[in-house]
């Protein structure tokens, strides 16, 4: 046991006034406050999640970086709220904690944080506050609801009456709406509304007018939610956010001196989204059309004459990545950059306009910026290497477009947020073949001296970097006596042309033998599809397919009929949360390594292999490995939970990099023998209780 984890009393902290004005009384020590709040929801205490809690509460104290994996069922939400809001009260801070999806936002907001706020008070002294905040997209515009959306029909809707009455009726119910919703939060719509209607009462950050300028500025919904979220303890928010906030140049967030990300192996992906550009042909034509009436029709003519030149060589272009400018895309690229640049400086600067001319040129000088910017990334990418750009489109290359990523967000995150704040990392799945380094270098970490279980302390092996801790606080869960890892050794490796005869007899077999019960997690949507098909006229049990409803209803579906099966892609795996004996089987088709064609994990791979590394292993299987994990993940969502983790691809067990993906999921009784797999499951099956 390390020191950070000792349990050892803490005395209380004598704080001064807070911002609310009156004195905060003493603050008891994590280990006390903790202990009320499991004691508040009726639960049990936890060695793990004691001990992930008291090392967060060093972490904030220290000022040193923390990764924590705890395993489901851990506790880990009230392990990081507790310290987190005891530092908030004690310091008069706000602590923001970040998440990758929205189920985990709503859980932190309207279950864990309540209850934490009414357990806490009496210790504390006064109500923890919490606020979740998003991006402003996501809040509705009552200028725009107001105003309307400026004058750009949907290109596919001209054509379809059917779309333009359902948008109709989509906008009618949103302005409806408007005048009941007390935040203006997207989500808090149910049923919800086409992103194309959402677009039509809402705005972008660099659409917005400004609160200021905005004559509805004093009831903005997105200003609102940001206020409310500087007065609160705990602000909850996404990846994304935090990423816009840390990279964009422009704060968004409350200031804070501690960050919490939660879902933690998911930030390198949002980071980079975050960090992705596109610039297409009709991208430049819509920055045409907005400044078209607000400059001379000469200057205006020049960007539309580059969105046409643009998409007609990104017509000719094939799909993939690009390792070197052709000559012709340089110069529509060069095209576009001065034309946008022309415009914008015909705007000219802020002038005293009506709202109505302001809102047109506010949205046109966001367009011209957009493009004008990325035409610049793109043409820069090329002689520093810290980008990837490859062409993007559909199979029938319709809409093609140019997209620019950053090769790593290593240094970015190093930089501008493990640089500024202390950070904690938490997730169940962080130690990817045994160890913390993999996500620790993604996230520009140090490497380890030696990360391991329990007692992981970082050090700095000649690269620079901020010091950071690794902590495995384990699992609740008997994972050696609760799951088996089944590896179908005698299979046929997977090939590129579907899923093999052999792999759907596989499927069948084990279906069978677990009497339904079943999630099948596959590589694409078209195996997914294949195998839905091929084994309905199969199997005796229901077999629903992502795409059939939405995914939340078929998951509701899937859990309240315990013999069906749900089939689905690498978007469910972290999406299902099923415990019970509705879930007794997890199907993986094959080892999800990215695509060889994947232009950004190519791009990647490449370089490390450049570097002397190992650009398989440090990219492609490390990609695997954190998603065999989520995917293995789904199994045990409970203590009582029992069942198979089947994964077909014989790789897995005989290819070289074999033990690297095998170490990253949890400790399952391992066979590779298809008899003994199946008699467990109809023995647990039958222990089923009807």
């Amino acid at each position: 046991m390390t020191e950070l984890s000792t349990g050892a009393a803490v005395p209380p902290e004598p704080v001064g006034a807070s911002r609310y004005g009156s004195p905060v009384p003493e603050v008891p020590p994590t280990r006390s406050l903790l202990a009320s709040a499991v004691e508040s929801v009726g639960g049990a205490e936890r060695p793990g999640q004691v001990e992930m809690a008291e090392a967060v509460d060093h972490s904030i104290r220290t000022g040193e970086h923390l990764a924590v994996q705890a395993g489901t069922g851990t506790g880990k939400s009230l392990a990081y709220l507790v310290p987190s809001i005891r530092h908030a009260v004690a310091e008069d801070e706000t602590v923001v904690v970040s998440t990758a999806t929205i189920a985990l936002q709503r859980q932190l907001v309207d279950r864990d944080l309540p209850r934490l706020a009414k357990a806490l008070k009496p210790e504390l002294g006064r109500t923890p506050t919490f606020a979740i905040l998003k991006g402003r997209r996501n809040y509705l515009c009552m200028h725009r609801v107001h105003n309307g959306a400026p004058d750009e029909p949907d290109e596919a809707a001209l054509f379809d009456p059917f779309a333009v009455s359902r948008l109709g009726r989509e906008v009618k119910r949103l302005h409806e709406w408007s005048s009941d919703t007390e935040t203006g939060d997207r989500d808090e719509l149910v049923p919800g509304v086409s992103d194309q209607a959402w677009r039509q009462v809402s705005v972008t950050a660099k659409e917005c007018l400004g609160v200021s300028k905005c004559p509805i500025g004093a009831d903005c919904f997105a200003e609102r939610a940001r206020a409310e979220a500087g007065k609160a303890d705990v602000v909850v928010t996404n990846h994304a956010m935090l990423a816009i906030d840390a990279l964009e140049g422009y704060q968004v967030l409350p200031d804070h001196d501690v960050a919490v990300i939660d879902e933690a192996h998911d930030l390198v992906d949002r980071v980079t989204s975050v960090a992705t550009e596109e610039l297409s042909g009709s991208l430049v034509a819509t920055a045409a059309r907005r400044c078209g009436r607000l400059i001379d029709q000469d200057v205006a003519d020049r960007v539309a004459e580059a969105s046409d030149g643009l998409a007609m060589i990104l017509e000719d272009m094939p799909i993939g990545r690009l390792d070197a400018l052709p000559k012709a895309l340089a110069g529509a690229l060069a095209a576009t950059r001065d034309a946008a640049h022309m415009c914008i400086s015909a705007l000219g600067p802020d002038r005293k306009e009506d709202v109505e001319g302001a809102t047109a040129r506010k949205l046109a000088l966001s367009s011209l910026e957009e493009i004008h910017d990325c035409a610049v990334r793109i043409l820069e990418a090329f002689d520093e290497e810290h980008d990837v750009v490859w062409v993007s489109g559909d199979f029938n290359n319709r809409n093609p477009s140019l997209r620019v990523a950053p090769l790593g967000v290593g240094g970015l995150l190093r930089e501008r947020l493990f640089g500024k704040r202390t950070t904690i990392l938490t997730s169940a799945t962080l130690t990817l073949g045994g160890a913390f380094d993999t996500m620790a270098r993604q996230w520009g970490l140090p490497p380890s001296d030696q990360v391991r279980k329990i007692e992981g302390a970082a050090t700095d092996k000649g690269i620079d970097g901020p010091k950071w801790t690794g902590l495995d606080v384990g699992s609740p869960f008997e994972h050696g006596t609760s799951g088996i890892l089944y590896v179908a050794r005698h299979l046929p490796p997977p090939g590129r042309d579907g899923l093999p005869p052999a792999y759907l007899d596989e499927i069948e077999e084990l279906v069978n033998a677990a009497g339904g019960r079943a999630l099948g997690l596959f590589s694409s949507m078209r195996a997914a599809k294949a195998a839905t098909e091929a084994l309905r006229d199969r199997l005796s049990y229901p077999v629903l397919c992502q795409g059939d409803d939405a995914t939340g209803l078929l998951v509701k579906k899937f859990a309240e009929d315990e013999r069906s099966c749900l089939f689905g892609t690498l978007s469910l795996w972290q999406g299902v949360d099923v415990p019970g004996p509705a879930l007794q089987l997890v199907i993986m088709d094959r080892i999800p390594f990215p695509r060889p064609d994947d232009p950004l994990a190519s791009a990647r791979q490449k370089a490390v292999s450049a570097r002397g590394g190992n650009g398989f292993l440090t990219v492609a299987a490390t990609h695997a490995a954190l998603l065999l994990a989520q995917g293995a993940g789904r199994l045990l969502r409970s203590m009582n939970d029992k069942g198979v983790v089947a994964i077909l691809d014989p790789r897995l067990a005989t290819a070289r990099y074999g033990g690297f993906l095998r170490a990253s999921l949890p400790p399952f009784w391992t066979t590779y023998d298809p008899t003994v797999v199946r008699a467990a499951l109809q023995r647990l099956d039958a222990s089923v209780t009807p």
